[in-house]
C-alpha cells in the first residue's frame, strides 16, 4: 500500500474511491468497502472499471459490504448453478466454430450476465444511485476511453466489463464498447477534485513466480490483458497518483478464479487494518 500527498489544492472534502479492473481479483474491492464502512465513511464519489464497475455500482446503490459479500457468495456457492446461468447468457454457437465461421462458442452477453447475477436493489439509472458513480469503458472503433456517469446503468456497466474474447462488445447509442481496462484500468483520475482523499484499489496483480510451463490459450489471452493493464497503470502513476494506493494480495489468482472467492477475500483481509489506519489518519487531520 502506497500513500501519497498531493500538493495541488483540492476543491472538496471527503473520501473518493476508484475500484480497478481485474476479473475475480476485483472481489478484493470488498476489503476496501468494509474498511471504510467500519470507519463510518461514505465516499463522496466512486469510479470503477470492469469488475470495479460491477462492484462499485452496487456500492453506489447503497448496498453495505456485508450484503455485497453475501450476494456474491450466494451466487458462487453452486458451481452447477453458475454454469447454467452462464449458458443462458451465451451468445456464441458451437455450430459457428464447427462451420468455419470462427465464431466464439462461449461468447457471453454482459447485460444478460447482469440480469442473472446482479443484486435486485441496483437501480436502472445513474441518477437513482445514492453515491455519484462513474464507469469507464473503451470505445472500440473510436480507440479511446469513454466515461459513463448518466443514463441507463446496466448497459454502461456491461460495456465496462466486456472482456474481449469472453464477453461480446456492448452497443450504446450506435457505438461499440469493450472492457474499460483496455484504456483506464484504475480510474482514480476521474475523482481528483471530487474528494480531498482519493483511494485507488489496483487489482491487476504483479509477477507470478511459482508457476511454470505453457499457459492455456485462455490464460495467455487474459494474462496478456492483465499485463497490458498493469503497464497502463504504471504509466498513469508516473504522471499523477491517488492519495492512497491499495494493492491487495491477489497475484496468485487468475482473472476467472471466481470460485476462489473466499480464498481471495481471506488473502486480502490483512489489508483492512492498514487501509483503516491510513484513512483514520487523514480524517484526524481533515
Amino acid at each position: 500500500m502506497d500513500q501519497h500527498a498531493d500538493d495541488a489544492p483540492l476543491r472538496s472534502r471527503g473520501v473518493a474511491v476508484a475500484l480497478g479492473a481485474g476479473g475475480a481479483r476485483g472481489l478484493a474491492h470488498l476489503v476496501v468497502i468494509e474498511a471504510l464502512e467500519e470507519l463510518g465513511v461514505t465516499p463522496t464519489a466512486i469510479a470503477g472499471s470492469s469488475m470495479g464497475a460491477l462492484i462499485g455500482a452496487a456500492w453506489a446503490a447503497g448496498m453495505p459490504a456485508r450484503d455485497i459479500r453475501s450476494h456474491l457468495q450466494s451466487m458462487l456457492r453452486n458451481r452447477a448453478d453458475v454454469m447454467a446461468r452462464l449458458l443462458r447468457a451465451r451468445v456464441g454457437r458451437f455450430v459457428d466454430l464447427l462451420g468455419g465461421q470462427l465464431g466464439n462458442p462461449i461468447l457471453l452477453d454482459a447485460e444478460r450476465i447482469l440480469d442473472l447475477f446482479w443484486p435486485q436493489m441496483v437501480p436502472d439509472r445513474f441518477d437513482e444511485l445514492i453515491i455519484p458513480f462513474s464507469a469507464t469503458a473503451t470505445d472500440f472503433f473510436g480507440r479511446r476511453e469513454w466515461v459513463f456517469d448518466k443514463g441507463p446503468l446496466a448497459p454502461a456497466v456491461a460495456a465496462s466489463m466486456a472482456i474481449p474474447g469472453l464477453i461480446r462488445p456492448v452497443e450504446i447509442d450506435g457505438r461499440m464498447y469493450v472492457d474499460g481496462g483496455a484504456t483506464n484500468p484504475l480510474p482514480y483520475g476521474l475523482l481528483m477534485g471530487r474528494g480531498d482523499f482519493v483511494i485507488a484499489c489496483d487489482v491487476t496483480g504483479g509477477p507470478v513466480t511459482e508457476r511454470a510451463g505453457f499457459p492455456s490459450p485462455f490464460e495467455a489471452m487474459f494474462g496478456s490483458a492483465q499485463i497490458m493493464q498493469g503497464a497502463i497503470t504504471t504509466q498513469m502513476l508516473q504522471s499523477s497518483r491517488p492519495h492512497l494506493l491499495v494493492r491487495p494480495d491477489v497475484d496468485r489468482y487468475r482473472v476467472l478464479d471466481f470460485f476462489h472467492a473466499n480464498q481471495i477475500l481471506e488473502a486480502c483481509a490483512p489489508m483492512k487494518d492498514e487501509i483503516k489506519r491510513a484513512v483514520d489518519a487523514h480524517l484526524a487531520t481533515a
